[in-house]
Formats: C-alpha cells, structure tokens, sequence
C-alpha cells in the first residue's frame, strides 16, 4: 500500500505557498513519487535520504524525521500509520535538525 501524504499542517502550508515556482515545482515532483512508494521504499530511496531527528520531537515524546524533497530544501515530517504527515520545510538543510 503506497504512502498516504498529509499535508495539512498550516506552518508546511505557509512554507509551501512561498517557494519559488522552480522548488515548488521540484517539491510537487517529490510528493509525486511519495505517493508511489511503500514505506520500505521511502527508507531505502537514497534521494529522499530519509533521516531520524535526534534533536527533537514532537509534543507527545514521539520522533520526527527529516527528508529531502528538492536540492535546497528538507521537510520535517512523522509517520503516523501509513500517512506521512508535513510539518515544515526548511531551505537550509542544518536548519530541519
């Protein structure tokens, strides 16, 4: 069953709307391919490098991770069941941890 995305989050939203049209473009491919893939493969996938957070968690004590969705920038998001839930996007990679 592929990855259901959650992109509800209103700071991922704000985020999103004011990338420039080539990352959001970039980003929009990204979330593409996320609907395509199983979890294994989110992992696996070197170009997503997806990455626990050891620096932070959410409020309820549960990890959150970071991944690569275009050449500038990482989002932070959490696996919740089989969604893949947004919490922000971050243009400067250090800045996701």
């Amino acid at each position: 069953m592929p990855v259901e995305l959650d992109l509800n989050d209103s700071l991922f939203q704000r985020q999103m709307v004011g990338l420039e049209k080539n990352e959001g473009t970039a980003l929009l491919k990204t979330l593409r391919k996320l609907m395509q893939l199983e979890w294994q493969a989110v992992y696996q996938d070197s170009g997503l490098n997806w990455e626990a957070i050891q620096s932070k968690t959410d409020d309820d004590g549960e990890r959150v991770y970071s991944l690569r969705v275009t050449q500038k920038c990482r989002a932070v998001v959490q696996r919740r069941g089989n969604r893949m839930v947004f919490q922000g996007l971050y243009p400067d990679h250090d800045s996701a941890y």
